[in-house]
C-alpha cells in the first residue's frame, strides 16, 4: 500500500473512466472527496492504540504513555512507516502519537518512533568536549554522501539544514536528546527530527520525532514527558553495565550524535492535510481526460 494516496486516486479515474463508457454520470468533487475519506477512515480503523505500560522488546524497557498520547505496537508502526508513509524499511519498536491525531488523516501532527540499537556500552567521557558546531558539519556532508545510494534505490534526495536544538546531555540520568532540521526534495516544508537518546547497559533506546518544523514548539513544551516515559529495566540498565563481561561501543557521546543519519519523514502524512484541494484538483484533471479520450461530455 505503499503511496496509498496515489493508488486511490488513480483507483478512482478507472472506476470513474468505466462508469462513463457506461453513460453512467462520473464522480463529482464531493463523491471523490467522500470516497478519499472513507478510504482513509477504513486504514485508520485496522490500528490497535494501546494506552498504559507497555513492555518493550520482550522485558528490556518499560513504556508509559505519556498522557494525552497513544502507542502503536511494532506491525503497525512498520507498516505506517514503510507502506503508508513511504520510509526505507527498518526495525521498530512502535510509535506514539498524540491522542487526537492520526497517521493517515489531516489533522496528523507528529509521530514518535521508538528503536534500539544493541551497539555496547556508551562511554560518556567525551560529552563536555564536544564541538557541535564541528559534528554538524561532518553530519552534513554525511548526509550528502548518502544521497545517491538513496535515490538509486527510489527514495529522495535530502539535506540536513541544521540544529533545531542543539544536544543536551544530561549525564545524571543517562539521557540525550536534540534535534534537527532537513529539507526532503523540493518540498517547501522542513522536516523535523528530534532525537531522544536513553543509554542503557548493552544499548541505547531511541525515541526520534517525525513531523514538520511547526511541531517544534510542542515537542520541546513535551520533551520532560518523553524523557520521563521510558527507562531500562534491571539488568539492561547503563548502571548494570560489567566490564568484564559486555561490549562496549566504538564510539562515545559525540559518535552517538553523529551517527548514521537516518532522517524518516511523515511527508505523506503532512500531505494528507491538503486532501481536499488534491482531491478537487485531481477531480477537474479526472473531467478534461474523460472528455480528451471519449468526447463526451462530463457530468
Amino acid at each position: 500500500m505503499k503511496h496509498t494516496i496515489i493508488l486511490i486516486f488513480f483507483l478512482t479515474f478507472i472506476f470513474s473512466f468505466g462508469q462513463e463508457n457506461e453513460n453512467q454520470p462520473a464522480l463529482d468533487e464531493t463523491e471523490l472527496i467522500e470516497l478519499y475519506q472513507e478510504k482513509m477512515d477504513s486504514i485508520e480503523k485496522t490500528f490497535s492504540y494501546q494506552h498504559g505500560k507497555i513492555d518493550i522488546d520482550n522485558g528490556m524497557a518499560t513504556l508509559e504513555i505519556p498522557e494525552g498520547y497513544k502507542y502503536l505496537e511494532p506491525h503497525q508502526a512498520n507498516r505506517v512507516l514503510t507502506e503508508i508513509w513511504g520510509n526505507p524499511p527498518s526495525e521498530t519498536l512502535g510509535l506514539l502519537l498524540p491522542e487526537n491525531t492520526s497517521p493517515v488523516s489531516d489533522n496528523f501532527t507528529y509521530a514518535i518512533e521508538i528503536t534500539y540499537e544493541e551497539e555496547g556500552y556508551i562511554a560518556d567521557d567525551d560529552a563536555t568536549d564536544i564541538d557541535y558546531d564541528e559534528l554538524l558539519t561532518q553530519m552534513q556532508k554525511d548526509v550528502e554522501d548518502a544521497n545517491p545510494e538513496r535515490i538509486k534505490e527510489g527514495y529522495e534526495s535530502f539535506k540536513l539544514i541544521g540544529w533545531a536544538s542543539e544536544p543536551y546531555y544530561d549525564q545524571m540520568n543517562k539521557k540525550l536528546h536534540w534535534a534537527k532540521e532537513f529539507k526532503f526534495g523540493e518540498s517547501e516544508t522542513n522536516t523535523l527530527n528530534y532525537n531522544i537518546r536513553i543509554l542503557g547497559r548493552k544499548g541505547v533506546l531511541n525515541l526520534n520525532v517525525i513531523g514538520d518544523m511547526s511541531v517544534l514548539p510542542q515537542v520541546k513544551n513535551d520533551i520532560d514527558s518523553f524523557l520521563n516515559s521510558v527507562d531500562f529495566n534491571e539488568g539492561y540498565r547503563y548502571t548494570d553495565f560489567n566490564p568484564d563481561m559486555d561490549k562496549i561501543a566504538a564510539y562515545g557521546i559525540g559518535g552517538l550524535i553523529a551517527g548514521k543519519v537516518l532522517a524518516k519523514t511523515g511527508a505523506l502524512a503532512v500531505l494528507l492535510k491538503f486532501w481536499k484541494v488534491i482531491a478537487i484538483a485531481l477531480a477537474g484533471g479526472f473531467a478534461v481526460l474523460r472528455k480528451r479520450f471519449t468526447g463526451n461530455k462530463t457530468s
